[in-house]
């Protein structure tokens, strides 16, 4: 164990679990969105629920979703940033089953509607356990790769033919069988791919691209 996981992360507070990592996690579906969304629903379940207005926890969402460094000032200030951004939040709560009590679902819509669902673990650290129906365990330590892509015979061969780094993890689920979709995830250990080309591929229906959380590395 190093120093700064002693000492935690240089963040707004007053929370590392109900402040910094709702931030994260709601910054991560930012990331993916890579725009800002036109509308986010915030479905907070257990603790996060009871918790939120004292540990800010609300208000670390909305600054995720703005894409605001983790120790910005302006955090405190985000229901007014997020308004002068025409961004239109709401916020529910909600039993989402047997998950951990800190977890929250980021529904948001930019051309069409997408769902994060991530739990905050302690210190910081996130687990991002749903995106768009598949169930995964990332904790944002890679570079992350989401592609919906035509649930066909070799599809996957191609997306991988793309890639020419090492595979941490893949997650691959089949979402709408009448549609023929299915979505894979992919943690990767470097940077040498080519999103354009996967965007290319004919199997390809959407590709997205979230680049590992750098504040990590200050810990």
């Amino acid at each position: 164990m190093g120093l700064l996981d002693i000492l935690g992360p240089v963040m707004v507070g007053p929370s590392s679990s109900h402040t910094l990592g709702a931030m994260r996690i709601a910054r991560f579906a930012r990331r993916f969105a890579a725009t800002m969304p036109r509308k986010v629903v915030f479905v907070l379940h257990g603790s996060f629920t009871r918790t939120c207005e004292g540990h800010g926890t609300k208000k670390a969402l909305l600054a995720g979703i703005l894409d605001l460094s983790y120790d910005d000032e302006k955090i405190s200030k985000s229901y007014n940033l997020a308004r002068q951004n025409g961004l239109k939040f709401t916020f529910e709560s909600a039993d989402l089953g047997d998950v951990h009590p800190n977890t929250v679902r980021v529904r948001f819509f930019t051309d069409e509607w997408h769902e994060i669902e991530g739990c905050s673990i302690g210190g910081g650290a996130i687990k991002i356990t749903k995106v768009d129906e598949v169930e995964c365990e990332l904790d944002w330590k890679y570079d992350t790769l989401i592609v919906v892509n035509r649930d066909e015979p070799k599809a996957l061969m191609k997306i991988l033919n793309c890639i020419d780094v090492n595979i941490a993890n893949l997650y691959l689920r089949r979402v709408n069988l009448l549609q023929q979709k299915a979505v894979t995830i992919i943690e990767l250990d470097g940077s040498n791919y080519d999103v354009e080309k996967l965007r290319k591929l004919d199997v390809v229906l959407e590709c997205y691209f979230v680049p590992k959380d750098q504040f990590l590395g200050s810990w």
